[in-house]
């Protein structure tokens, strides 16, 4: 049994995460299957052996493969791989797979199994307008047509995303397992707040910039808070993207871009303090496929304030703040009484706690699991 792992890169994204649980749990749980985990370089194998406590499992071993999952040259190696290791089921953990191993014709020889977290570009091309995907949409949407068409099943983190996929891709819901995505122990609270010292409140988001993300719709809420007198700062977590300036242009604009630090990434050990810190997290997202923000953050103890678009109620389960995602006021107002009203924020704490402990990557790991069997 195969996993791709070639999508853990230097900076984390939430796919390179998901992978890295993913392999952690099937490493502990073992049952009974011997893993062969495809990596770049040697690099990214001693990050991933040590980052998923993987050295000296006797069941998981390692093979490189330098090519990239989108390359001609990595389509025909990664097939030739798995036939020569004699590879039965293949599990990739985004939705790019090799096609040179998965005809049309079935049964496949090769079990394929891949994940399709969402498919944004495609019911929503707007919302990634500067996207290579959505510059070369008829390519994207005929791919994610012949992947659909020939993966044997396909693991989402949500129903939203499930509708999804049978909707746009026309997958028979009878082959998507919907697996929800976990949060590590490692998120939990971590004592006392910086504001309780008397410093500002902290709005936390964090996240991509892509337009989805409706981050500049998150900063005219934050201004509008500003303007009523909260004491409070926006701190945003995730990588720059020169694409889409928009969030800071409207924070020049409105008068708030002293009270908005941008954080750039965090490793994990810096996004699980900057949960701990935060005050309240914001999400205002027109669209989720999951949305792990909101659990980890409830995980550590943090209120949180999210859009009541796509998979977020179903992820958020009555145990956020819900707006909708184009409701700066109503985003301001909830932020405001969950930053000055203390039975507000210590009731959401406590229902964001039960909240999260609901959702564990071993249990994600083992509905993944079931589908290697056949389970999808």
């Amino acid at each position: 049994m195969a996993v791709d792992a070639r999508w853990v890169f230097r900076e984390l994204s939430g796919i390179g995460r998901y992978t890295l649980e993913l392999l952690r749990q099937l490493g502990e749980i073992g049952g009974g299957v011997d893993f062969l985990v495809l990596v770049r370089d040697a690099e990214r194998r001693g990050f991933i052996e040590r980052e998923a406590g993987l050295a000296g499992k006797a069941h998981v071993e390692f093979a490189e493969l330098p090519h990239g999952v989108f390359s001609v040259r990595g389509q025909f190696a990664a097939a030739r791989l798995l036939r020569e290791r004699g590879v039965t089921v293949y599990h990739s953990t985004n939705f790019m797979v090799p096609l040179p191993a998965f005809p049309r014709r079935r049964p496949h020889a090769i079990r394929c199994v891949c994940n399709m977290h969402d498919l944004i570009p495609l019911v929503h091309p707007e919302f990634t307008p500067r996207a290579l995907k959505t510059r070369l949409y008829p390519v994207y949407r005929g791919l994610m047509h012949e992947i659909a068409r020939r993966a044997d099943a396909v693991v989402t983190g949500s129903e939203s995303a499930k509708r999804d996929i049978v909707q746009w891709l026309k997958v028979p819901g009878d082959r998507i397992v919907v697996a929800p995505d976990g949060v590590e122990a490692r998120y939990r609270p971590g004592g006392e707040k910086p504001s309780a010292r008397g410093g500002p409140k902290t709005v936390l988001y964090v996240g991509r910039s892509d337009p989805y993300k409706n981050l500049p719709g998150l900063v005219e809420a934050f201004a509008r808070l500003a303007g009523e007198g909260v004491a409070a700062r926006l701190r945003i977590v995730g990588s720059p993207d020169a694409r889409y300036p928009e969030a800071a242009e409207t924070a020049r604009r409105l008068g708030v871009a002293d009270r908005v630090e941008w954080s750039g990434y965090l490793d994990e050990a810096g996004l699980v303090k900057a949960y701990q810190e935060a005050d309240v997290l914001a999400l205002l997202s027109k669209y989720e496929g999951f949305g792990l923000p909101v659990l980890e953050a409830m995980a550590c103890g943090t209120p949180v304030v999210c859009s009541n678009a796509a998979s977020l109620p179903e992820v958020a389960g009555g145990a956020a703040w819900m707006v909708p995602p184009e409701d700066a006021a109503g985003a301001a107002a909830a932020l405001k009484t969950v930053l000055t009203d203390a039975g507000t924020a210590a009731r959401l704490r406590e229902a964001g706690l039960a909240r999260a402990a609901a959702f564990t990557w071993r249990a994600a790991a083992e509905a993944v699991l079931r589908v290697y069997g056949g389970g999808a």
